[in-house]
Order: structure tokens, then C-alpha cells, then sequence
């Protein structure tokens, strides 16, 4: 295997360290081929407050990926998330230099979009250009090529603390691999959730994560808003075993295996055991307190989500409605009470089906690792199209210094 050709996504979570290895392969697809999972330490609500179990729990996920894959990784693309992210939409305007449009006026308008003033301990991770205008013209994607005197630009623009995505930066190289990008989570989980028919027509993605709740806004095929909520199913876990005064393992367990968001769908009279603190016996709980216990959370959690709908986009410009992935997604009821609460159609989304381990990277709770695994790839796909725009240009050079070379021998 070619090892250029290996493409990582690294996803640290508040709760695991998720890696994934791909290749393309002969069909020139992306085929999945090491997988590395371990429980994340040194992290809380996305921010890491513990360098040295934070580069532990990255390295165990990473050698557990290349011992499946058997191959050795030098370079990843990272997903970041946490309170400290702030997004915000922007635009600039400048007047086209000769009579088309080219990249160069791309180029200058979306740096006069980032042109924003912003505090030194803020830096930017994504200017994502929304629409163009030329003159009178809007909504163009692409404005290469086409006549006018005026370009103007929309753009989304995230930012994050500086401290804190050194912090993470720090991690990741103390691991023994390099960050080749950043990449804002919930976009990440976009690109292996969601169809571009999906973008265009409108649609939430909600990436329910172990400590923040991501949101992305899509809709006319771009990101119109993406917002972090520090609240994820860590906090679910939390609240049973504060609740059932039980141990946060034991709560987990209960959560996932029993765990439900709807007091309809339960048997209300059922008791089931919860182990207490070690040195207890264990004892019978009410089911119902457990799921009233969730419901309060996610309901929480959903009317939360509500107030960024209601304020950040109107429901005409969200037709395809709201998709759930994460971890988080996975406990029962929550897309019948998202439905109730939100007032809009809501589904799971599962990652893209890519080749190798298909099955294995199916469940909603590895949608962020695929997405920067597919992050990587577009990267490598970009960076092979700029080599091939080069050495086009230099074969062009080559064959116009041949032709002056014929033409001055014919002439002399």
C-alpha cells in the first residue's frame, strides 16, 4: 500500500477517542481499513483540562487503528468542538479587475469577508463561502468565468480560543502525529450524514455527542449557522446517578440499556436493579424515575435546540427537517419526543456506507470519525487536482518553449 494514499480522521471526544484509517482503493473509493476506539480522558464539555491523559488516550486509540490496519500514520484531520466555539456570518465586496471573474477576485473577496475585527485570543477555523453576487446576479455558487464589475460574498465564519485549540493541537503532535487540519465537528458529521439533496432542499443536522450538542444549519447546499451546546449524553449519565445515587458507570449502563425519553413507552410499574456505591447491595429502582429522569434532560436539551431554530432560520428554509446522529441519538424515544418538542419532522442519520468495515462504522456514534476521515480525503483530492494544475501548466510552458525553439530554427 501506497502510503500516501493512507487518509486519518481522529475524533476526541469528550467520552472516546475515536480513529479511523482509510485508503483509496484501485476504484478510486474510499475504503475503510483500521479502526482505534478508546475511552477519552483529560477532556470535559469538548475542552481538554488534562494534557497527559488526553495524549494517552489519543495514542491507545491510534495504535489500536494501525494495529488493524498495519500501517504506519504520520498525518490526521482533527475535529474540534466545545463552548469556546463562536460562528458568526459575514460579507465583503470588491470590484472584479478585468472583465471576468476569476480566482484571484475569489480569492480577494472572501479575505475582504474575513476582515472582521476580533479579539486576539480568537482565531479563525472556517470561512465557508454561502453565495455570490455579481452585480445584480445572486445566489451563484461558482462566479469563475462570468462577466461583471461588482463581486460580493457571503460567508460563514467560525472561530475558536486560540488557548484552547493549541491545547488540542499540543495532544495530537505529543501523540507522535501531525494535524494536517481542523475541522469543526458538526461539519464534519455533515459530510458523512448528509446527501447534497438533503443540503440543498434544508436540513438540520443535530450531532448529539458525549459533552456538547452540535448543530449545523444547511440549507440551498450551505451552512447557514453552527452552534455548540455544552450539553451531551454525559450529562444524561450525570443526572441518573446523581438521581439513583448510583455510580456514573452504573448509570451508563442503565441509560443504555434501559435507559427511554417517553414514560409511554415503559412499563411504569417495572423495578430494575441499580448496583450503589461499592460496599452496597444492590437494590430495586422504579423504571418511571429513571425515565422521568431523561425525559427532563432531553426535553431541555430539544426546547434548547428550539430557541437557535426559531432564531437562526425560518421553517420554510429547513424543508428536509431535523436529522439526529451521535452516541447520543441512540436512546429510545428521543426522535418521537424531537418530533413533539420541535415541531418538525425528525430521523436518524447514520454515516455514509463507505468499502471495508461497513458494518462496524454504521452506527450514528462514529458519524463525526467518518466525516473527518472524508475531510481528509477531500484534502488529498485537492491537493492532487493543484499538482495536476501544475504540471498542466508546466507541459503547456514545456511545449511553448519547443515551438519557439522550432520557429528560431526555421527562422536562423
Amino acid at each position: 500500500m501506497i502510503e500516501r494514499e493512507v487518509k486519518v480522521g481522529l475524533d476526541i471526544g469528550t467520552t472516546k477517542v475515536c480513529t479511523v484509517i482509510g485508503f483509496q482503493n484501485d476504484n478510486s473509493e474510499l475504503e475503510i481499513i483500521g479502526v482505534g476506539s478508546h475511552p477519552s480522558q483529560g477532556l470535559k464539555k469538548g475542552a481538554v483540562v488534562n494534557i497527559d491523559q488526553t495524549i494517552v488516550s489519543i495514542q491507545k486509540s491510534l495504535e489500536q487503528a494501525k494495529l488493524m490496519a498495519g500501517v504506519e500514520i504520520d498525518q490526521v484531520s482533527v475535529g474540534v468542538a466545545g463552548n469556546h466555539i463562536y460562528s458568526f456570518n459575514s460579507s465583503g465586496v470588491v470590484a472584479v479587475r478585468g472583465e471576468e471573474v476569476t480566482l484571484e477576485d475569489v480569492h480577494r473577496v472572501v479575505e475582504a469577508a474575513k476582515a472582521v475585527v476580533m479579539p486576539s485570543d480568537r482565531e479563525i477555523i472556517h470561512v465557508i463561502p454561502q453565495e455570490f453576487k455579481v452585480d445584480n446576479s445572486k445566489g451563484i455558487k461558482n462566479p469563475i468565468g462570468m462577466f461583471g464589475v461588482r463581486l460580493e460574498v457571503k460567508v460563514h465564519i467560525v472561530t475558536g480560543a486560540v488557548s484552547l485549540i493549541q491545547n488540542l493541537v499540543k495532544c495530537v503532535e505529543e501523540s507522535g502525529v501531525i494535524p494536517i487540519k481542523i475541522v469543526l465537528q458538526p461539519i464534519a458529521s455533515s459530510e458523512s450524514v448528509l446527501s447534497e439533496e438533503e443540503k440543498e432542499l434544508g436540513v438540520v443536522l443535530v450531532d448529539i455527542g458525549g459533552g456538547t450538542t452540535d448543530v449545523a444549519i444547511w440549507s440551498n447546499g450551505c451552512l447557514l449557522h453552527s452552534q455548540i451546546i455544552p450539553v451531551g449524553g454525559q450529562h444524561f449519565t450525570n443526572d441518573l446517578s446523581v438521581a439513583l445515587k448510583i455510580s456514573h458507570i452504573e448509570a451508563e449502563r442503565i441509560k443504555t440499556e434501559l435507559g427511554c425519553v417517553i414514560p409511554e413507552k415503559t412499563n411504569q410499574s417495572k423495578l430494575i436493579q441499580a448496583q450503589g456505591i461499592v460496599g452496597t447491595k444492590p437494590r430495586d429502582v422504579p423504571l418511571k424515575i429513571v425515565t422521568k429522569v431523561l425525559e427532563a434532560r432531553a426535553e431541555e436539551l430539544l426546547r434548547t435546540i428550539k430557541e437557535i431554530l426559531d432564531e437562526k432560520v425560518s421553517e420554510h428554509e429547513i424543508a428536509g427537517g431535523i436529522i439526529f446522529t451521535g452516541g447520543g441519538s441512540l436512546i429510545k424515544g428521543i426522535v418521537e419526543l424531537g418530533e413533539y418538542v420541535l415541531e418538525i419532522p425528525v430521523k436518524i442519520g447514520h454515516p455514509k456506507s463507505l468499502g471495508g468495515m461497513t458494518n462496524i462504522m454504521q452506527s450514528p456514534k462514529y458519524s463525526t470519525a467518518i466525516g473527518l476521515l472524508l475531510e481528509s480525503h477531500k484534502l488529498s483530492k485537492a491537493n492532487v487536482e493543484k499538482d495536476n494544475s501544475l504540471v498542466k501548466q508546466s507541459d503547456i510552458i514545456a511545449r511553448l518553449s519547443n515551438s519557439m525553439k522550432n520557429v528560431l530554427k526555421e527562422i536562423f
